[in-house]
């Protein structure tokens, strides 16, 4: 039989990212980070509401970038989203917040509008999951001979991403003890020719950053990453956002706060020129410090060469519908949805993001749940003496006292998922562990302290 033809050289030595396994349902999945109790009821409700004929309807996302800025505008800090902020949102406007927050429409704004940071729905792309995102980036920005910067232990996506567009790969790792976020080393990889390059020395192309970090839980401070981004302006700096629900550590915040009043007293464009003038080579603070005079209206006018990923998947439990989001300049955004295809984002996953984002109490409630369980867990850890790291996200890290794949095998025999790290940089030997409710990790942990042989 002739052989089939071959793929480019990148694909045939392309090692795939490992995807679930099969056979999770009916298991207690604390293996891959998601919401363990799945969606709203809203959301339930919504897609059972989908009438039959709509199944032979191409997908439709009128409005839903729309609700993506208004749920924006609920964050702590930020108080405008939106392209008109006297324009209805469909059926998703947020009224008033579960603490007792004003909902948008009744928040005082006395600035004058020109100086209101203001994000537009050209800012915002759509995608089946930060997967598909993560991955348009690359198609878009990647070249062969290109540099992709990141950190080691990170998400494993990345570097398959960056391999099949033929990129070199530095990953920096975090430091040890503790996976302090390696900033000094990052910032000289962007802005610093290592001893002996030759004058051809280019910057990296994409910076990746997960903040908070999957695996290690590392968060990084948001003027950190802007800072970054105004040190190597050319380029592409990527902020995996997907668990900063758990932590709040988000640029959002700081890059769509009042045009005048930030927490410290800054415009967000005069923040990102403080950050960097503090961290930063002096002249990527002189440029930083001119765009800031110009940031008003725009909150990526200072830092157009930054992307913040956003997902519904971890937080508001709808990962097995796919559906990510891309936040940053209206050029990048545009560059990265045109290597993507017209209908990549299903009908239901739509009409799931419409009923999730109008049902933001339901994912606090979610978020402080699981936040209620790490204690819980932590504190019992502690007790018995187990090693384990804790920081961000929905995961924490705990190295067992018998080998890493017994302990794996014998939790699944339990009924119980969790991701065995053996082999990765500085975790080897660990488990990452997902952080669901209470009820949850009071069975995960009964049954950790028998496989792991300790006193429950």
């Amino acid at each position: 039989m002739p052989a089939p033809p071959q793929a480019r050289p990148e694909v045939e030595s392309l090692q795939a990212y490992s995807a679930p396994l099969e056979g999770r349902r009916g298991l207690l999945r604390l293996d891959f980070n998601e919401n363990t109790v799945g969606p709203s009821p809203k959301v339930v409700e919504a897609i059972r509401a989908i009438p039959a004929d709509h199944y032979a309807i191409y997908p439709e996302y009128d409005g839903l970038r729309e609700a993506v800025l208004a749920s924006l505008a609920d964050m702590p800090g930020a108080i405008v989203a939106g392209a008109d902020s006297t324009a209805p949102v469909p059926a998703v406007a947020p009224a008033n917040r579960a603490d007792g927050v004003p909902a948008l429409a009744t928040v005082s704004l006395p600035q004058p509008p020109a100086l209101r940071p203001s994000l537009r729905i050209e800012q915002v792309g759509l995608f089946n999951g930060v997967d598909a995102a993560i991955h348009a980036v690359f198609q878009a920005y990647g070249a062969p001979g290109d540099r992709l910067l990141t950190t080691s232990p990170t998400f494993g996506y990345y570097t398959p991403c960056a391999r099949m567009q033929g990129m070199e790969i530095e990953a920096i790792p975090y430091r040890m003890p503790g996976f302090a976020f390696p900033f000094e080393e990052i910032l000289a990889a962007l802005t610093t020719p290592p001893a002996g390059a030759d004058q051809g020395w280019r910057p990296p192309r994409l910076l990746l950053l997960c903040n908070p970090n999957n695996p290690t839980g590392t968060r990084l401070a948001p003027e950190a990453v802007l800072a970054l981004a105004a040190a190597a302006p050319h380029t592409l700096v990527v902020v995996d956002e997907l668990y900063e629900a758990f932590t709040g550590d988000s640029v959002l915040p700081l890059l769509l706060g009042p045009g005048e009043q930030q927490p410290d007293g800054q415009k967000p464009g005069a923040a990102v020129a403080t950050a960097a003038g503090a961290v930063a080579a002096p002249a990527a603070a002189s440029e930083t410090a001119a765009l800031a005079t110009a940031a008003g209206a725009d909150p990526f006018a200072a830092c157009p060469n930054l992307l913040v990923l956003r997902s519904l998947s971890k937080t508001a439990g709808i990962a097995g519908l796919r559906i990510g989001f891309a936040i940053g300049a209206a050029a990048v955004v545009d560059r990265v949805s045109r290597v993507t295809g017209p209908y990549d984002i299903n009908s239901f996953a739509v009409t799931a993001a419409f009923a999730a984002l109008a049902d933001q109490a339901y994912v606090d409630a979610y978020v402080a749940e699981v936040l209620a369980a790490r204690q819980w867990l932590v504190e019992r850890l502690v007790a018995a003496g187990v090693r384990h790291h804790v920081d961000g996200g929905n995961y924490l890290l705990i190295w067992p006292q018998r080998p890493v794949a017994e302990v794996d095998q014998a939790l699944r025999e339990a009924g119980i998922l969790v991701r065995s790290m053996a082999g990765k940089p500085l975790i080897d030997g660990s488990l990452r562990v997902s952080l669901g409710t209470l009820e949850q990790m009071g069975r995960f942990w009964e049954a950790f302290a028998i496989c792991d042989a300790r006193p429950a």
